[in-house]
């Protein structure tokens, strides 16, 4: 039977300021990519949400960003290395506290935002990224694109790599995201979503902005959490998913 995981962000607040709907999104998705402080999330926040993920025995990942709290982690940033390094370090090691209070463990690491598509193609702040999980936990799963330099590099250093899906993002030929800044970059359509996510699973293809269809191998689908009425298109997404007999289950 073919499978796939179901990712979400999450924890995506700060204070008392609330972007998506953590607790009912945690009853669809099987993992969590929680924001870790420097696109969104605070410690009150990581907390919570780790609880609640515990408590359903959904995965817990790191959503690692740039620190860019005001652009919300969406704005091109060029950071040192090193400073990457240390950054992403910092990130998973805050939220593993909170796991393990919760009784269970950061399973992988995801980035987030401009830092997520730059890592695409940019070896050397790939490579920081990288070098920031292994000082972390040198046995993390890293989620990302598939073909991008970030899973080649991890796959190199020794760390599990995990392949990703949108089903409401637009593709290029190439197989990367259109960029959000482009119109048409997100697929609107709930209808569409739901039927992209079913064929992602069960054909590995996906069809581009131009008509072409692509190999995408995926092994997680992301469902963003920031969309409106993401939880009911969460739940379509997993019923339509389980009705044509794909199984959905964690890939940590």
């Amino acid at each position: 039977m073919t499978s796939i995981d179901l990712n979400a962000d999450l924890g995506e607040g700060f204070g008392r300021w609330r972007l998506t709907d953590d607790e009912r999104l945690l009853s669809v998705v099987t993992s969590a990519n929680v924001a870790c402080g420097f696109h969104a999330g605070d410690a009150a926040t990581m907390r919570r949400v780790c609880e609640l993920a515990a408590g359903r025995g959904v995965r817990i990942g790191a959503q690692v960003s740039y620190r860019d709290l005001a652009g919300f982690g969406r704005r091109a940033m060029d950071v040192p290395p090193a400073e990457l390094a240390a950054e992403v370090a910092y990130q998973i090691g805050a939220l593993e506290v909170f796991a393990r209070a919760a009784g269970a463990r950061v399973a992988y690491v995801k980035p987030h935002g401009a830092l997520y598509n730059r890592v695409v193609r940019d070896e050397e702040q790939a490579g920081a990224v990288v070098d920031g999980i292994l000082l972390a936990d040198a046995a993390l799963p890293v989620l990302g694109l598939p073909g991008s330099r970030l899973l080649e590099l991890a796959g190199k250093a020794g760390l599990p790599v995990v392949t990703e899906a949108f089903a409401d993002r637009a593709y290029t030929d190439e197989g990367t995201l259109v960029p959000r800044r482009q119109e048409g970059a997100v697929v609107t359509d709930p209808a569409s979503v739901v039927a992209r996510s079913v064929d992602l699973a069960r054909s590995g293809e996906v069809e581009t902005r131009s008509g072409r269809r692509i190999g995408m191998r995926a092994r997680s689908l992301c469902l963003h959490g920031d969309t409106p009425g993401a939880v009911d298109l969460a739940r379509r997404v997993r019923g339509a998913l389980e009705a044509s007999g794909v199984r959905v289950e964690a890939f940590a």
